[in-house]
């Protein structure tokens, strides 16, 4: 064993991520992209008579991962700082040792002019444009991953909406009682946030997924004055299925920190979901429990423990992307055209934060798919004040007698009488005769039962679920109010 963090961890690997993630960017796949974008490269650089017919094939046909030779590898990138020029050294060699006719670059002296095949590779190119190129395929790779986890996710809060729609629960301002909701809405305002973060998922795709190519300074000097370097560069991003930036981006990395401040986003979004779990499912609340598996969430010393396994690394894990997005944002201040330092930040935080969302998506497709929710609970909590839940409603009806302020007072004064005297609301409100003149008994019975106080719940879940299919009740509510 030789893992020496949560995320290669025997121990905590399939707790933090996935395999299909940690294979995304493991070492071994990171070089089989290098070893891709150099292929691109060879090719889009061949498609335009750059170097002669035939040669990218060759380089292709002998270009595979399962040929490097790792400890070389890693001497040479500790020498050189960078992995590039040991690995173009290792596909060299792997290149039949055959010469092809260059037509570019003839002496114009002499008829022909030869090379060999393996000085093709990384015509052109320098290190930073094949290591960029190998972290926006993985980041194509693992966006695609994202992707698939946050529509599970979707999916399965839009039928706990619609499940829950009229389940009524307490909603909480600042952990105490504040209105009535209902456990559908709650859930619809997670999905909510999900449902942003596709749909920016699908922007970000567009503007983040670039191709990289632009030699030393990012001016492709090194294939001539002409327009060639972009139609390379056009090429390239065809055979990589990326897109064309129309100008180097390699000092610009806007791109990556926006990947993975996307990420962070998801992180937050999950980690709220997190939390909320977390103190419903305390003894006191009782209202949902993580999906049942042997002792799983158990303790070392108290038998009786269930513990909310999921929903706890979901909320360490937002906090680590958050780290991950402070780095990213570190690395684009970067010096002129060629950073000399800031850069590497990505190395540690781009992968960490595609596994840590991953990890945190999957656990919450876990706790939701299954969550034990509580109905009984729910009500028991809901009415567990006495109708002190209710106050707003009972001082909004008294408000279009005696007016909000004065309404205010009166209901503030009974929830006090209410609380010290272990009564309910209702019970203090009927000894009050400014109460009782305005309002009737079963006006004030009404007023008082808090599943009768759910304001829009219900509408903005329909709403919401509708959405993008047969429209919207809200819009069809403002139709029906223009004709």
């Amino acid at each position: 064993m030789s893992a020496a963090t949560v995320f290669d961890s025997v121990l905590f690997r399939n707790i933090f991520g996935t395999e299909e993630i940690r294979e995304c960017f493991s070492e071994h796949a990171y070089v089989a992209r290098l070893i891709e974008a150099e292929c691109a490269l060879a090719q889009a650089q061949e498609d335009n008579g750059l170097i002669p017919a035939g040669v990218a094939g060759t380089i292709r046909q002998h270009s595979n991962v399962t040929k490097v030779d790792w400890p070389l590898l890693a001497q040479r990138a500790e020498i050189v700082g960078y992995p590039i020029l040991g690995l173009v050294e290792q596909m060299s060699k792997w290149c039949p040792e055959e010469s092809c006719e260059s037509s570019r670059y003839r002496d114009s002296k002499s008829t022909t002019a030869y090379q060999a095949t393996a000085g093709y590779i990384h015509w052109g190119a320098t290190t930073q444009d094949i290591m960029d190129l190998a972290s926006v395929l993985q980041a194509k790779q693992g966006i695609a991953i994202v992707e698939r986890l946050l529509h599970h996710v979707a999916s399965t809060l839009e039928s706990m909406s619609a499940a829950y729609r009229d389940v009524p629960m307490a909603g909480r301002t600042h952990l105490q009682h504040a209105l009535p909701i209902t456990f559908g809405y709650k859930c619809a305002v997670w999905l909510a946030g999900i449902k942003r973060h596709i749909e920016r998922l699908d922007q970000l795709k567009e503007r983040c997924l670039l191709v990289q190519f632009g030699g030393a300074a990012g001016t492709l000097a090194s294939l001539g004055p002409s327009d060639v370097g972009i139609r390379v560069r056009q090429r390239m991003a065809q055979i990589l299925g990326l897109h064309d930036p129309v100008i180097t981006w390699h000092v610009t990395r806007d791109t990556i920190a926006e990947i993975v401040n996307f990420l962070a986003l998801v992180g937050g979004s999950l980690g709220k979901i997190a939390l909320d779990l977390i103190v419903m499912s305390s003894n006191e609340l009782n209202e949902v429990a993580e999906p049942y598996v042997p002792h799983r969430g158990a303790s070392s010393t108290m038998p009786q423990k269930r513990n909310p396994i999921s929903s706890e690394v979901i909320l360490a894990q937002s906090k680590i992307l958050r780290a991950q997005a402070g780095l990213v944002l570190d690395s684009m201040v970067s010096d002129f055209e060629r950073a000399s330092g800031p850069w590497h930040l990505e190395w540690v935080a781009l992968p960490t934060a595609f596994i840590s969302v991953v990890g945190s998506l999957h656990q919450a497709d876990f706790a939701l798919s299954e969550l034990q929710v509580n109905k009984e609970s729910m009500m028991k909590n809901l009415t567990s004040t006495k109708g002190l839940i209710v106050a707003e409603a009972v001082m909004m009806g008294l408000a279009v007698h005696i007016g909000r302020q004065e309404a205010h007072e009166v209901v503030y004064k009974a929830c006090v009488a209410a609380h010290e005297g272990n009564t309910s609301l209702q019970e203090t409100l009927e000894k009050l005769s400014v109460v009782t003149r305005r309002l009737s008994s079963e006006q004030l019975s009404a007023l008082c039962d808090p599943t009768k106080y759910l304001g829009c719940c219900q509408l903005m879940i329909d709403d919401l679920l509708a959405k993008g299919t047969k429209g919207s009740v809200h819009q069809a509510l403002q139709q029906n109010r223009v004709n």
